[in-house]
């Protein structure tokens, strides 16, 4: 089935594009359906395509050498899966497994290039709107890992080591 500016304006990650925008997003959308436990991303393999979760979720994941592939994330409704179509080398850089049935609509990357190309200004608005779910994902890695590495009875007290300083990187 195909995908209409009405359905993309549900989502609130897009409510940043206009109509326009919106009717040429669309233009390279489909709907699918994943049953659960389907790979939708392998790691290293070729990044060709993104999608816009309706319903269900997916759980991002890292190959970690002796331990198999680990969860790092699980994404939802309304969550952006994939974006690494927009940067050479144009590899997926985790991977990405339904954990239950998946809804969602599918994006082809030549598609979105070639509209981007075609019209910078969609192209930058676009851009801005996969930067933000980048930058929402760094937020929550980032929370997560502060949760990890909190031990619950005590305050950290050493200043954090900044880069250039003795011992870290340059």
């Amino acid at each position: 089935m195909m995908t209409t500016a009405d359905d993309l304006s549900t989502f609130s990650s897009l409510a940043a594009l206009d109509h326009a925008k919106l009717e040429t997003l669309a233009r390279a959308g489909r709907d699918v359906d994943y049953p659960a436990g389907q790979r939708l991303i392998a790691e290293g393999h070729r990044a060709d395509r993104c999608w816009l979760i309706r319903s269900g979720s997916v759980v991002l994941d890292a190959t970690v050498p002796g331990r198999g592939d680990v969860a790092i994330q699980t994404l939802g409704p309304g969550d952006l899966l994939g974006w690494s179509w927009l940067v050479p080398p144009y590899r997926w850089h985790f991977g990405a497994v339904t954990t239950e049935p998946v809804h969602a609509i599918e994006f082809d990357s030549a598609r979105l290039a070639e509209f981007a190309d075609t019209d910078p200004k969609f192209g930058h608005a676009l851009t801005l709107l996969l930067f933000e779910a980048l930058l929402e994902r760094l937020q929550a890695t980032r929370a997560r890992l502060l949760n990890l590495y909190r031990n619950s009875g005590e305050t950290c007290t050493t200043a954090p080591l900044r880069l250039g300083e003795a011992g870290g990187r340059r």
